[in-house]
């Protein structure tokens, strides 16, 4: 059968099996429009006879046919339509409804896409990466550990070095003037004993003499002396050190120690003697 659309009057040859005997909806492939096309009509029944009334034969029902997507076809001419019973050879579908558009295929992350996509795509964050908008964690515990190992490391590296070399003078800290006493060593140095000269030649110079005395019943190690120079304020103004004659003593034996020493300042009163320190 051939059908016209009614709205640019385009025609289409098209099977009578396509629409049916019911008819059904078609749609132009040319201009989109759709309308109702009415199915083929049928052929007159036959009057039965009066004398042998014959029930009429059962019309059988067209099978379904599924809706065919119609394809564009140029304008059929205007000559008779063939043959019902006459195939016709490559009629285009009723309704000519383009191919869906295929969907984008998924490219997973890590292959390498082009223009606006893979800017886009760069732009986007990554979850498990450190940059923003996710920080690598810090752990305080470690850094506390940390913290406190230095601390330890170098309060033991002064004791060491306090240990070898001894405070520095620039330390405003109080120290020992003399050493500690030492066991069973007697030291005398009377103030009698010691005074302070001036030399024909204008050189002042003092001078300090006393023994050393073992009272106990051992052989003792005898270690050097210190003698100390102080002002009129109590101040310290000259030091120096004093080697005994012998390095031990055996019980009861006693040493004298008899030493003198120029260029003392003019500011020295008085002297105080004793161990020197370790």
């Amino acid at each position: 059968m051939i059908i016209a659309c009614p709205a640019c009057s385009t025609r289409y040859v098209v099977p009578d099996s396509a629409i049916g005997v019911e008819g059904r909806t078609v749609r132009c492939a040319k201009c989109r429009h759709s309308w109702f096309q009415h199915g083929p009509e049928l052929p007159p029944r036959p009057e039965p006879a009066a004398q042998a009334p014959v029930a009429p034969p059962p019309v059988a029902a067209s099978p379904e046919v599924p809706e065919p997507e119609p394809v564009a076809a140029g304008p059929a001419p205007a000559a008779e339509p063939a043959p019902a019973d006459e195939p016709v050879a490559d009629a285009p579908p009723a309704d000519a409804a383009p191919d869906p558009a295929p969907e984008p295929p998924i490219v997973p992350r890590g292959i390498a896409r082009r223009g606006a996509e893979a800017d886009a795509f760069d732009a986007t964050p990554s979850s498990f990466g450190h940059e923003p908008p996710f920080r690598p964690r810090r752990n305080p515990a470690k850094l506390w550990t940390a913290a406190a190992l230095s601390f330890a490391l170098l309060v033991a590296l002064l004791i060491g070095l306090v240990s070898y070399f001894g405070l520095p003078d620039w330390l405003p800290v109080s120290r020992p003037t003399f050493g500690p006493s030492r066991p069973d060593l007697a030291l005398s140095f009377p103030a009698e004993r010691q005074d302070r000269r001036t030399l024909p030649n204008g050189t002042e110079y003092f001078g300090a003499s006393g023994t050393v005395t073992n009272v106990g019943k051992d052989v003792r190690d005898v270690p050097p002396i210190l003698i100390v120079l102080r002002d009129a304020r109590d101040r310290v103004v000259y030091t120096w050190d004093v080697t005994p004659p012998k390095d031990s003593l055996k019980p009861g034996e006693s040493v004298t120690i008899n030493e003198a020493v120029t260029d003392v300042p003019k500011s020295a009163k008085f002297a105080e003697i004793g161990w020197k320190p370790d």
